[in-house]
């Protein structure tokens, strides 16, 4: 249990730190935030909790796999901002639209030969 506190807290202290920063350098604060940080801290934790380079292989290819579904999120938003939708419809709206492609990545993975 305490792993798994100092891991929340050093993980939420990374976040915080991107919001911070983008609040006063919008480009830097998207720059930290774009950086794969929860995936790489994600890679930290699970390699401390069970050293295994196949699992480890295997998270990593996964995660390539799922990060391509998660970006037109980042062209639809400020997309939808700038037509004049509020924030929280755009977050929405971009969120839905990932959900939709994760799941059609998960369906047509397989029939590629990628084992997510």
């Amino acid at each position: 249990m305490v792993n798994f506190v100092i891991k929340s807290i050093i993980s939420g202290i990374l976040i915080a730190l991107a919001s911070t920063l983008a609040k006063r350098f919008p480009g830097f604060g998207a720059l930290v935030a774009s950086l794969p940080l929860v995936s790489v801290i994600g890679m930290i934790w699970l390699w401390y909790d069970k050293p295994d380079p196949e699992n480890m292989a295997e998270h990593a290819g996964a995660t390539f796999w799922y990060v391509l579904p998660s970006l037109p999120m980042f062209l639809l938003m400020p997309y939808l901002l700038r037509q004049g939708w509020g924030f929280w419809s755009s977050l929405m709206t971009g969120c839905a639209l990932t959900v939709v492609l994760y799941a059609l990545v998960t369906l047509f993975a397989s029939r590629l030969g990628v084992h997510l």
